[in-house]
């Protein structure tokens, strides 16, 4: 019995060790790692659709047949205009952005003219400024920029006793600061100031009066920020 128990060992012992060597020469598959994660495409443009509150802090230089008003001085309405701005990023931290908006004063005289309505006009003032926003602070994104406006005038009406209103169109330099506060990859909040150095040749009663006026507004704005 124990030589046939030990040669059916042997038996399965020879039998097996042809598996064991097959088994021993396959190649052994790790599992395949995960592919990594495609980051989101970074997209260089940004547009904001804000409110802006126009407020002029005007100055006057007049004159009325060659010889100077003194006292004279002008008001100008502020306005309050819907505007949309478009950004394009050359790096994540600068930008260039213009803004686009149409805005409308009446023009009072003050000081010596106190009490005199002068008249009022239309103002298309794109402003192309260069940004630095700064980077690593989370949600919150603020900026500073400066850069050129360009004031075109156009439907200048004129009140009674003067005649022949006009305003000749100027380019004035623009500094701004402001901040974006992003919701989402997409949305976000934004408050921007700007101040403008605008002044601009005006002339009454066909040049019989005539000087310079000084606009420098304040450009305070509020609304939302959209990046692709």
């Amino acid at each position: 019995m124990s030589r046939r128990f030990a040669a059916l060992a042997a038996t399965a012992v020879f039998g097996l060790v042809p598996s064991l060597a097959l088994s021993a020469d396959l190649p052994s598959f790790a599992a395949a790692p995960a592919p990594a994660p495609i980051p989101a495409e970074w997209s260089p443009w940004m547009v904001r659709v804000r409110v802006l509150g126009v407020l002029p802090d005007p100055a006057a230089r007049l004159s009325a047949g060659g010889l100077p008003l003194n006292g004279a001085k002008v008001s100008i309405s502020d306005s309050v205009i819907p505007e949309l701005d478009i950004t394009y990023f050359f790096t994540r931290n600068i930008a260039a952005e213009l803004i686009l908006g149409v805005t409308r004063h009446s023009i009072d005289g003050a000081g010596t003219l106190a009490g005199t309505r002068i008249g009022s006009t239309w103002i298309l003032p794109p402003t192309l400024t260069l940004q630095y926003h700064v980077d690593g602070l989370g949600a919150f994104k603020p900026y500073v920029g400066a850069g050129v406006n360009y004031s075109i005038f156009f439907g200048e009406k004129e009140r009674a006793p003067f005649q022949s209103f006009r305003l000749t169109n100027s380019f004035a330099p623009a500094l701004q600061v402001g901040f974006d506060y992003m919701l989402d990859a997409h949305w976000g909040l934004n408050v921007d100031v700007k101040k403008i150095f605008l002044d601009t040749k005006v002339k009454l009663n066909a040049g019989a009066v005539r000087g310079r006026v000084d606009i420098d507004p304040w450009i305070v704005g509020g609304g939302l920020t959209y990046r692709f």
